[in-house]
């Protein structure tokens, strides 16, 4: 098998495309061969030493994938050799096979294709959770996208249509606001040029959004949570922008709102029925064409380092996907 190793965190240059044994799946794993992995910005993050979870060295990055299950370890029932599955298990994703937690690997209709199954569970789980689970958006209501051309925000303008909401989706540039409108926005706010509170507050007539989505932090949270609706939810998806706000709390008095921290992988291990659940709304969107990921570029598996590039600049709509041939 060959992987992209990372044998230190100074950034994208430190990996190396490697020839490795292929491992053996262990008790409760299982062997895939890897046909499609999505980049994620944790990926970015992890290979500079600048994530929460921080693997031991040397590993291979790439946190979401799908392929093939080639064997199976001990106790493991309730997959098969053949299979075709998805999988998010923080590394791994970005080689030729990898081996993974079998309770981890999320079996594959057949309707979905390799290359949406890699971009799918992140995006699509982390904004289901946030959406209907945190924020219970309700139809009618209004909710505000920030970083919407990306994966979690388009994902996040699929589910809010899905539910009868009204999206506001708010992106860097006319580019990326095209995209959030042809994925069902029904207004958009280019922040690169137009001042954020004063654009909300044009489409909203004032009252603001019942709920912000919002995975870029920076200077974009206040503003954005200085506009909210009496009641509202601002959700604390992610910092794609790279500071980490900080809110003045007399705010969250004034408007009567709420500050909702999402994190939907402690959710899927502290509440594995209820993320089952959601999984299998998804799974049902996903195959009556509700939704579907958003992919900006696919590129073979040797060109990771551009992908990295891409994403690094910011030029991403949607998801970039790295595939093996097969």
């Amino acid at each position: 098998m060959h992987a992209w190793l990372c044998r230190e965190l100074t950034g994208v240059d430190a990996l190396r495309w490697t020839e490795q044994p292929t491992p053996q799946p262990a008790a409760g794993e299982v062997l895939i061969e890897i046909r499609a992995a999505s980049l994620n910005f944790p990926d970015l993050l992890i290979v500079q030493g600048k994530y929460q979870f921080k693997p031991p060295l040397p590993f291979v990055p790439g946190s979401e994938y799908a392929g093939v299950v080639r064997e199976l370890g001990a106790g493991v029932t309730h997959l098969r050799v053949g299979q075709r599955v998805a999988c998010l298990n923080g590394t791994g994703g970005f080689a030729t096979h990898t081996t993974a937690p079998a309770h981890l690997c999320f079996p594959l209709p057949e309707s979905f294709t390799f290359e949406d199954a890699a971009a799918f569970l992140m995006i699509y789980a982390t904004s289901h959770h946030a959406l209907l689970d945190r924020a219970a958006l309700r139809a009618g209501e209004t909710v505000l996208i920030l970083g919407a051309a990306g994966g979690v925000g388009t994902a996040a303008i699929q589910i809010a249509k899905a539910v009868g909401a009204r999206v506001i989706a708010a992106a860097s540039t006319v580019e990326k606001c095209a995209v959030c409108r042809a994925q069902g926005a029904d207004a958009t706010i280019n922040y690169g040029t137009e001042d954020l509170r004063g654009a909300i507050k044009a489409l909203t007539g004032g009252k603001g959004p019942d709920v912000i989505y919002d995975p870029v932090g920076g200077n974009f949270t206040e503003a954005a949570f200085r506009s909210i609706a009496w009641r509202g939810r601002h959700l604390i998806v992610g910092f794609a922008a790279g500071d980490i706000p900080r809110l003045p709390m007399n705010l969250t008095l004034l408007k009567g709102a709420s500050i909702v921290g999402v994190f939907w992988g402690d959710f899927a291990r502290r509440e594995p029925q209820a993320n089952a659940a959601a999984l299998a709304s998804l799974g049902q969107w996903y195959a009556r064409g509700t939704i579907k990921p958003v992919i900006d570029h696919v590129l073979p598996m040797g060109e990771l380092p551009a992908a990295y590039a891409r994403m690094a600049a910011r030029d991403v709509k949607g998801k970039l996907v790295l595939v093996n041939p097969g």
